[in-house]
């Protein structure tokens, strides 16, 4: 592990991650099954649900481990070397458990509705959705580095509407998150994914992810430049 790994670093991951991931189902869970809106409404109230809590989010845990709650976005920033590999094994590890965690509370906190803890999903996610998380996890890995660079102190609120935006504009409602896949595989709400389409949004995302930093090294890392202070 890297020497300047710290357990509050690890903590930040896994509960920023648990958090965004309970953002993402217990709005599903609650808008479908308990007030039984329509699904264009819960998908709206998931979109405004998720923003909100990423904001907050990279606000409470920024300073602490940079937020990443993503392990495309711990990629980017290893190769960016803000991160080591070690330190980057441990995060991604600490985002899959604190996801999974994540999956398992919401599911306590609508246990009548639910009816357990734990499932496999069987949604299916299919075909050009796909390529929705390659949009997706393109459009976010590069606003990241894109305001990392111009050490924007706004990341925070950008971020939280750019994923609440594509929420309510990609096929796939924007997953663009390893870790949020694989928690929305073991969840029967709306929110879910079938497992063997949760790999394939995995591998789009990396896909998508390493495009944003080609693209950004490409093009945007020797530009000098800084973001108007407003």
């Amino acid at each position: 592990m890297d020497k300047k790994c710290s357990f509050a670093e690890l903590s930040s991951e896994f509960l920023g991650s648990m958090f965004l991931v309970m953002a993402a189902v217990s709005s599903m869970i609650l808008f479908t099954l308990v007030l039984e809106s329509p699904k264009s409404i819960a998908v709206l109230a998931n979109a405004i649900a998720v923003a909100f809590v990423l904001c907050a989010l990279i606000e409470m845990f920024g300073t602490v481990s940079g937020a990443h709650f993503n392990p495309v976005v711990t990629m980017v920033m290893m190769l960016e070397k803000k991160v080591g590999v070690f330190k980057s094994i441990f995060f991604v590890m600490f985002q899959i458990a604190g996801g999974i965690t994540g999956t398992v509370l919401s599911h306590l906190m609508f246990l009548n509705e639910v009816g357990s803890l734990f499932f496999v999903s069987d949604i299916v996610r299919s075909d050009y959705i796909y390529f929705a998380e390659i949009i997706g996890a393109f459009i976010l890995v590069l606003a990241i580095l894109l305001l990392v660079k111009a050490k924007s102190n706004k990341i925070s609120i950008i971020v939280g509407l750019l994923v609440g935006g594509q929420l309510l504009s990609t096929s796939s409602t924007m997953f663009a998150n390893p870790q949020v896949t694989i928690a929305r595989m073991f969840t029967n709400s709306a929110a879910g994914i079938r497992p063997i389409d949760g790999l394939i949004f995995i591998a789009m995302q990396i896909i998508g992810a390493l495009l944003a930093y080609a693209v950004f090294k490409f093009v945007f890392s020797n530009k000098p430049y800084e973001m108007e202070k407003r």
